[in-house]
């Protein structure tokens, strides 16, 4: 070879080699440990062997100093001296736990036990390393808390693209309930004309509502929203009809309702159980024929809307029982899409979760990253009568008052900090027969029923004879008929 050639593998050579060794002795991750101790000897020592191994020390004697990085997020693994004047290692690791409950805290201590180990792991330390410090036994705990916060950050990654892959208009949901009303709220968006969604209060009917008419041909003209359930049957009707001025009092000057407002567009009417008969009476002829008269006028107006309704009550029950107009409700329930309550889609709650942080991280200028493990059990074991809703105000008085990172179990309203068993219906939970789960089930439909057992025989799905055949055995007297009972 010649001189030129052997001179430009040697500098090859000579490069690689500088590489490997940057490579070596560069930091292998973000984790930056925090080294704690009150010995100048000891603390110059550790910032050396924490260094040779790839990882880039934070050295510091104080205590406060040392808690101000961890409350910052600057460093999420620190190396703390059990005997220290200031504040000892234990006292340390309260505090510190207190400020971010994800923070790997290693104890070390130069008069090591096994039961002062077990007693530090138990108040929380990630490991407890007796002096002097074993160096292979170190390397391996901080490459396993560097992983591990490497899996984390890619976890989080990979979440946050999920919550896009699975945001659907708003609404977030990855549960097969969800994802098959997302589906169906897909293909009778650009088809329907009246829509009924039934769900519990706080599923999120209102956010499928107005999903379908993002996604309909009128996506793009008004939608008029209108809770029937706060309104007494006169206001609804200016609210709904509009009314001339002169029309009742207070009726200063003229004004459309909501279906002349949307005309072209939808008008969601949420909570339509709650209307009164002669209110569903007036609605029905909307439907059918197209038409509205303000309150104080003979002229009809002809309207083109699109109709959905929410209820949070079972129609066919009050079909049944008198209260809803069994034309209203056919006309309604054309298509029919039913909401699932939260708890029978508890995994969606970690998605909800990051759906709301981000929410609320951006409404209240805060950075919080996630919740702690212990937050996480107790919402993932609450029964959430109140469903999304509920869990949105958890999760937001949380951001409120949350110091940390994390949303730990102290930031969690009280409820749910002492929650005890869950009972059935808040009753303490005993084990019972199938029996006596019958006879009680029985009798608390009955009870919503009003004692109708017509209507109570067809929400249980059995005949009206096998009803009263249970009821004889239980003892009731089935030849009183109690008020509200119809017998057919």
């Amino acid at each position: 070879m010649r001189n030129g050639t052997w001179s430009a593998v040697a500098v090859g050579i000579v490069a690689v080699g500088l590489t490997k060794t940057a490579e070596l002795i560069a930091p292998k991750t973000s984790l930056m440990p925090c080294i704690l101790d009150d010995d100048p000897g000891q603390l110059e020592m550790l910032t050396s062997l924490v260094a040779s191994m790839g990882y880039e020390a934070i050295p510091t004697a104080d205590p406060e100093q040392a808690l101000k990085l961890i409350k910052r997020g600057r460093c999420r693994l620190a190396l703390v001296d059990v005997h220290m004047p200031a504040m000892d290692g234990y006292e340390f690791l309260s505090q510190a736990l207190q400020s971010d409950p994800g923070v790997h805290i290693l104890l070390m201590t130069g008069d090591y036990t096994l039961d002062s180990a077990l007693e530090a792991i138990r108040r929380g330390a990630a490991d407890f390393l007796p002096k002097p410090i074993d160096r292979a036994h170190l390397k391996k705990t901080l490459d396993d808390a560097a992983k591990l916060y490497d899996q984390r950050r890619r976890v989080r990654v990979l979440e946050e693209q999920l919550l896009r892959d699975l945001e659907f208009h708003g609404i977030v949901g990855k549960s097969p309930a969800m994802l098959e009303v997302f589906d169906f709220a897909r293909k009778v968006a650009r088809h329907y004309t009246n829509v009924l969604l039934a769900g519990a209060t706080g599923s999120g009917k209102e956010l499928v509502a107005r999903a379908i008419h993002q996604l309909s041909p009128v996506g793009q003209q008004k939608l008029a929203v209108c809770n029937c359930s706060a309104l007494v049957d006169t206001l609804l009707e200016s609210q709904l009809f509009g009314h001339m001025r002169g029309a009742f009092t207070g009726a200063t000057d003229t004004r459309p309702g909501l279906f002349e407002y949307a005309n072209g567009g939808t008008v969601f009417l949420d909570e339509v159980g709650e209307m009164s008969l002669a209110m569903q009476a007036k609605v029905l002829r909307v439907i059918q024929n197209r038409e509205i008269q303000r309150v104080g006028s003979p002229e009809v107006r002809q309207v083109n809307v699109r109709l959905i309704a929410a209820t949070n009550r079972d129609l066919r029950a009050e079909v049944l029982s008198g209260r809803f107009r069994e034309d209203l409700f056919y006309r309604l329930s054309s298509i029919q899409i039913r909401i699932p309550s939260l708890a029978e889609r508890l995994e969606d709650i970690p998605l909800l979760v990051q759906f709301l942080l981000h929410k609320y991280n951006a409404a209240y200028g805060k950075h919080i990253a996630g919740l702690t493990r212990r937050a996480q059990t107790v919402l993932l074991q609450h029964s959430w009568p109140g469903n999304v809703r509920e869990l949105e105000n958890v999760i937001s008085s949380a951001c409120i008052t949350t110091a940390g990172d994390f949303v730990d179990l102290g930031d969690l309203p009280e409820h749910l900090q002492h929650r005890g068993p869950r009972g059935l219906n808040g009753d303490e939970w005993r084990p019972l027969s199938l029996e006596e789960v019958r006879k009680m089930h029985i009798q608390r439909v009955l009870e919503m029923c009003q004692g109708n057992r017509l209507r109570a025989a067809q929400i249980l799905g059995i005949g009206r004879t096998s009803l009263y055949r249970y009821l004889k055995r239980d003892g009731y007297d089935t030849n009183k008929t109690k008020p509200g009972n119809v017998e057919a």
